[in-house]
């Protein structure tokens, strides 16, 4: 295998539900991440934190209502909290392992801000799922109590949902950019970064969460990665998804994702995200791949024997 610089996103089953459950999960996690390093390779991860933010958040709000009287957390700092937590186990777990192969490699995480547009359309219509699943009565009660703004998750269930605004640039990228070019491993943008905006020389924090498969894509294109590996909970994506017909795909073209796009084959807050950064990520560059597989599969895709691998 020739040496790849290889953004990797990790989804949320990868992580676990609670801290106890991440914490047994990353050493899982760590073992095909340190195979693609073992093979000579740049990697970089980023992860998703929906589960995590939803509940520091909800255990904040709760907290501060007692009669602790706990200050209430803005959501930006959620969002920190649950990037130092989740980076604390991933980095962890990942030096472990690199150490279990005699690997001496120095793993880090960095607080990644991330910078939207101010006047993004997506602070109008909140579309990112957060926290954990509830029943429609359940959702109903929320949204009456607690305003909330509640939508059916993918078949899955009912969760809080948060504006979703675009990437614009990530405010650490030249920290990162230098650790990565003196060989340390970074786990950066967590759950898609803090949402910025820029007010004068001032980084201002905005209750939002960004997609964490954009903000992976956005710092694939800025550290001029080869790859950008969505990892999730099936091996390759599927058109016509769970009918007779389904067909599950190994390589197609940005106009052949463009095509499928268009004719709604794949769900919003749940592949379609991940077809659109992988779309976005090919298209930026000649020569960039993007694969979407399973975190198991992960090297075996690298290797063009199994995943969706999206190219120009």
């Amino acid at each position: 295998m020739n040496k790849k610089k290889i953004v990797v996103a990790l989804g949320g089953n990868a992580l676990g539900k609670n801290p106890k459950e991440q914490l047994e999960l990353v050493k899982n996690t760590a073992k095909p991440i340190v195979d693609l390093i073992d093979a000579g390779n740049e990697v970089i991860i980023a992860h998703g934190n929906g589960p995590q933010v939803g509940m520091i958040n909800l255990g904040m709000e709760t907290s501060s209502k007692s009669e602790a009287k706990t200050p209430e957390m803005p959501f930006p700092e959620c969002g920190a909290m649950s990037q130092g937590y989740i980076g604390y186990h991933l980095q962890n777990a990942i030096r472990e392992e690199l150490l279990n192969r005699d690997m001496n490699i120095p793993v880090a995480t960095v607080v990644t801000q991330v910078i939207v547009n101010k006047n993004d359309p997506a602070f109008e219509n909140p579309t990112k799922p957060i926290g954990a699943f509830y029943t429609e009565e359940e959702a109903k009660k929320l949204e009456a109590k607690k305003g909330y703004n509640i939508k059916e998750d993918a078949g899955r269930g009912y969760r809080r949902v948060v504006p979703s605004p675009m990437p614009i640039d990530v405010a650490e990228k030249e920290t990162v950019r230098t650790l990565v070019d003196k060989g340390h491993i970074v786990i950066t943008v967590g759950g898609g970064g803090i949402p910025v905006v820029e007010e004068g020389n001032s980084l201002v924090g905005v209750p939002a969460v960004i997609d964490k498969d954009f903000a992976s894509e956005k710092i694939a294109e800025i550290l001029d990665a080869d790859y950008l590996i969505i990892l999730t909970a099936v091996e390759k994506v599927a058109i016509n998804f769970g009918k007779e017909n389904e067909e599950w795909l190994e390589k197609i073209s940005v106009e052949e994702a463009e095509t499928y796009i268009e004719q709604g084959h794949f769900a919003p807050g749940s592949m379609l995200p991940k077809i659109q950064a992988a779309l976005k990520f090919a298209n930026s560059k000649e020569g960039r791949k993007a694969l979407i597989t399973s975190l198991e599969k992960a090297a075996y895709g690298i290797e063009g024997r199994t995943g969706t691998l999206i190219s120009m």
